[in-house]
């Protein structure tokens, strides 16, 4: 099953692209909810690398790594990449004129409702349309 989430993002292209690579902008936006911190976020955007986020609880309670490999890569337009599990998530950057659209389409996992997984990336996304419109 594949979720789909967006949001327009009202500040330009480049910035917008900047924010979602940039492991200093990375940790200020890449968590669903105020509990949450993103301590650490490690990135090379080149097909066949990486990146790591590492997502922990503020209270120490629990965290984990976020991982994945790029398989395609279109500057300004889309990222892809297959997450540890093997799931497949793409995102892509349409420049309109309310702003930027932002979308993610990816694999559901079997952990959590597919409600539950949209409402989690969607709070993420959230963050990101947040701290660039800010920043």
């Amino acid at each position: 099953m594949k979720i789909v989430i967006n949001a327009v993002v009202n500040s330009p292209l480049n910035a917008v692209w900047n924010a979602w690579v940039s492991p200093e902008h990375i940790t200020q936006w890449n968590y669903a909810n105020d509990e949450w911190i993103c301590p650490k976020a490690s990135i090379e955007l080149k097909l066949q690398e990486g990146f790591n986020y590492r997502m922990e609880a503020k209270d120490g309670s629990m965290g984990f790594d976020f991982r994945g490999i790029f398989t395609n890569i279109i500057i300004h337009q889309e990222i892809e990449y297959t997450l540890e599990d093997g799931r497949k998530v793409t995102t892509t950057f349409v420049d309109t004129d309310q702003g930027v659209q932002v979308e993610q389409r990816f694999d559901a996992e079997n952990e959590h409702s597919a409600k539950q997984q949209e409402q989690g990336w969607q709070a993420i996304l959230n963050n990101f349309k947040h701290h660039v419109e800010e920043n």
